[in-house]
């Protein structure tokens, strides 16, 4: 296991996300697991009222684990997800299932070589300009990057690109306000 490995399974949510990736990795339904857990957030994000009766204290775990086979169901997720959602649950873990899927796909991403680059530009780039930022990228880190863009229009021009926990900012706002501070020191 590596440091970066380590820092990410350090807490509870890194532990179950760690232990689902491994079941899953060893029954080979990493793929079905991960679109589940992908398809989980998605609803964690669009349903106030899931994500409310998953945090909340009122709700018991066997309320919870009840709705999370209920959307496992209704949802065709995999049989391995069902039982961890039922763990997690069991475990009065559920509110930590948005973290347990982030981790899941970092876990995921890091399996399979893949580095995930976040860009946030004033406007829209193009498919062509997306390639080059990747193969960029791509010779910089020596390993496979995903672009995932953004749109900022109060950035004015340039890019915010953030790998993991590394942030390049180039963009044309940061810079003024950096002139602007600096002209404020004078």
């Amino acid at each position: 296991m590596s440091t970066g490995e380590d820092a990410i399974t350090a807490n509870a949510a890194g532990r179950y996300a760690k232990a689902v990736f491994e079941l899953a990795k060893s029954s080979g339904s990493l793929d079905a697991v991960a679109a589940d857990l992908s398809a989980l957030r998605a609803a964690l994000e669009t349903s106030d009222e899931l994500s409310d009766v998953l945090t909340s204290p009122l709700y018991s775990a066997e309320h919870k684990t009840g709705v999370l086979f209920a959307l496992a169901d209704k949802a065709g997720f995999n049989e391995l997800t069902k039982n961890a959602f039922g763990v997690v649950a069991e475990n009065r873990r559920a509110a930590e299932l948005g973290d347990i899927a982030t981790i899941f796909a970092a876990l995921l991403d890091a399996d399979r070589g893949i580095v995930r680059a976040d860009v946030t530009s004033a406007a829209a780039l193009t498919k062509k300009q997306t390639e080059a930022l990747a193969a960029s990228l791509k010779s910089a880190f020596g390993r496979e990057i995903e672009v995932r863009t953004n749109v900022r229009p109060e950035l004015m021009g340039g890019l915010i690109v953030k790998i993991g926990s590394r942030m390049f900012d180039s963009s044309l706002r940061t810079k003024l306000d950096g002139m602007k501070n600096a002209m404020k020191e004078a």
